[in-house]
């Protein structure tokens, strides 16, 4: 075998350059590149299969109780009537004699008509309580907070009717020439009567107006009242 020259030794160290060992070199050409650490394997990403979160109550909406006790009572009710039914009526099953509230009932059902007056108070007294649990149902509890404005929507926060009154009331007395004033608030309106003795009533109704409006933006209520103010003399009735 002839020698390689030393032009040719030249070239092929010029075009290959520096040698590999074999382990790297066939490690890197059977993975590509190196993985990432977190949550990739080489350009695909992991989906995250944690569950979102409930959305949450938009803020100023109306606050609601969680109407434990009526619930409560209901739930005994049912649970020890339909018991006593499910006992009375498997006892029937097994060859003993129904009990006495049973048959009673069943006797007065099939011998007095649907016009008699006790008949009509039973049937107005079950129609009274199912309105009743169904206005429980369907209105909001904690009527007498007042939803305020949060920043963020994880935070529900509401003012007290007495204490948005409190402070209506006593900016109200704070105006010159008020004497005495009294105030109702509701969720929609606040009214507000006031007395005042020595200062023109247009005057006073004015001033009124800027310093309880002022007020009620005061209060950061999600949905501030409309305001509604009266004002007279001391001694005469509306």
């Amino acid at each position: 075998m002839s020698e390689p020259r030393p032009g040719e030794e030249s070239a092929r160290e010029d075009a290959v350059g520096e040698p590999r060992p074999s382990g790297e070199s066939a490690r890197e050409d059977a993975v590509g590149e190196s993985r990432p650490s977190g949550d990739t394997v080489g350009r695909e990403t992991v989906p995250d299969t944690r569950e979102a979160s409930p959305p949450l109550p938009e803020p100023g909406h109306r606050l609601r109780s969680a109407r434990r006790v009526p619930a409560g009572v209901v739930a005994l009710l049912v649970l020890a009537g339909a018991g006593l039914l499910l006992y009375d009526i498997a006892a029937v099953r097994a060859g003993r004699p129904a009990m006495l509230w049973r048959r009673t009932l069943a006797r007065q059902l099939a011998e007095r008509p649907l016009d008699d007056i006790w008949v009509l108070t039973g049937a107005g007294v079950v129609a009274l309580l199912g309105l009743w649990l169904l206005v429980l149902a369907a209105t909001p509890g904690l009527r007498d907070l007042l939803p305020m404005r949060s920043p963020r929507r994880d935070v529900r926060a509401g003012l007290r009717r007495e204490a948005a009154t409190l402070v209506l009331r006593d900016r109200a007395l704070d105006v010159s020439g008020v004497r005495a004033a009294r105030v109702r608030m509701r969720r929609r309106r606040a009214d507000v009567r006031a007395v005042s003795h020595f200062r023109d009533l247009d005057d006073v109704r004015a001033d009124l107006d800027a310093v309880l409006t002022d007020a009620v933006r005061g209060l950061g209520l999600a949905h501030p009242p409309a305001l509604r103010v009266r004002v007279r003399r001391p001694g005469r009735k509306e």
